[in-house]
């Protein structure tokens, strides 16, 4: 069954590449410009997955066991996460599919992302990363405070959600009905393998089918022993720790599923065209693996990254869910200002002003 998570993992980086879904642009550009165009996308995976895991639940098909809170530490790890994920220029989830495409930055992140998230997990510095987590809260829900079932916060949610989409897609229309028709390059394929590998994947059908695999996940990952939905932080200690030690327990259903995203991505990226070796600058390799540091380091405090806690822990309504989303919002937007925005600002100060010469 644990193959299973390497088919499901395949799937997921080919809807992630073919889509470019990245979790950090959509936290990124909400504050950079306004923009909700793959916020909200993200936003309906959140409610299908809510919907999906409330009904299974409801069937008695799964048994989710919400994190438990531990403030400090998801409000910490979160802030550390989100610096992390614009220095690296990609969340875990996008670095993993953005390796599969031959991003030389991509695979530095992700080694030093998994390197540290297997220290902090299990390796000198495990006893920190537990101390910390410990210190919790008594619920751990929004349900288990209010006292109500978990369909309340899934319907509010759903709403408020599908308010969002029809906003932007009303928004959308009316900018396509009054900018100038787009201009497409002739299909290199017919039928099936056009829409597969040709034509780009809209935010909408990225954020649908995230939401959808996300159910999956949870099927699949239940079904092989494990109690889990879609997880990223774990899986890549362990396979560090699988390398270092030998011990084949730790080769499970979520560990495929990451490896999973590697060749999906991959095959994606071949059969589009898109696939080749990039090496970025010295400079670039640097921010890349501090990035990777902050992303291993701030998701083992936080108990997940933008997929585990951000995705899966807010369709369950866990406090760490939303909680964290939040403070690696607010990372994000922190490291934006200081990395991207800020140096922007200061080149265009810096600028020598335009010298008019008089007309003769």
């Amino acid at each position: 069954m644990i193959l299973t998570g390497l088919l499901l993992g395949a799937v997921l980086g080919y809807v992630l590449q073919r889509s470019r879904f990245c979790v950090t642009g959509a936290f990124r550009d909400l504050y950079l410009t306004r923009s909700t165009r793959y916020f909200t996308p993200f936003l309906l995976a959140i409610a299908i997955q809510a919907v999906g895991v409330a009904a299974l639940t409801g069937m008695g098909m799964l048994a989710p066991e919400p994190a438990s809170f531990a403030p400090l530490a998801v409000i910490g790890g979160g802030l550390i996460f989100g610096v992390g994920i614009i220095m690296a220029g990609g969340c875990a989830t996008g670095t993993y599919y953005r390796a599969g495409e031959g991003l030389i930055g991509s695979w530095v992140a992700l080694l030093f992302y998994a390197l540290l998230a297997a220290v902090m997990k299990y390796g000198p510095l495990g006893g920190f990363t537990e101390a910390a987590r410990a210190r919790t809260i008594a619920d751990a829900t929004i349900q288990e405070t209010l006292g109500v079932s978990v369909w309340v916060p899934t319907l509010v949610f759903s709403a408020i959600v599908a308010v969002l989409v029809v906003r932007r897609y009303r928004a959308a229309k009316e900018r396509a009905a009054s900018g100038r028709p787009s201009v497409t390059l002739p299909a290199r394929r017919t039928g099936l393998g056009h829409y597969l590998a040709d034509i780009p994947w809209s935010p909408w059908v990225g954020g649908a089918l995230l939401g959808l695999i996300a159910i999956a996940a949870w099927l699949l990952s239940t079904a092989a022993g494990r109690n889990g939905g879609l997880g990223i932080t774990t899986p890549s200690a362990k396979i560090v720790t699988f390398l270092t030690t030998g011990d084949v327990t730790l080769v499970d259903w979520s560990v495929m599923l990451v490896l999973g995203i590697l060749v999906g991505s991959f095959l994606a990226a071949k059969l589009s065209g898109e696939f080749r070796w990039r090496v970025p600058d010295a400079q670039t390799m640097l921010r890349s693996a501090g990035g990777g540091v902050a992303m291993g380091v701030g998701a083992a405090l936080a108990g997940g990254c933008t997929i585990g806690n951000s995705l899966v822990e807010t369709s369950l309504f866990s406090y760490q869910g939303w909680v964290s989303l939040v403070a690696i919002m607010l990372g994000t937007w922190g490291a934006a200002w200081f990395f991207l925005q800020r140096p922007q600002r200061a080149a265009e100060a810096n600028r020598p002003a335009p010298v008019l010469t008089p007309a003769s």
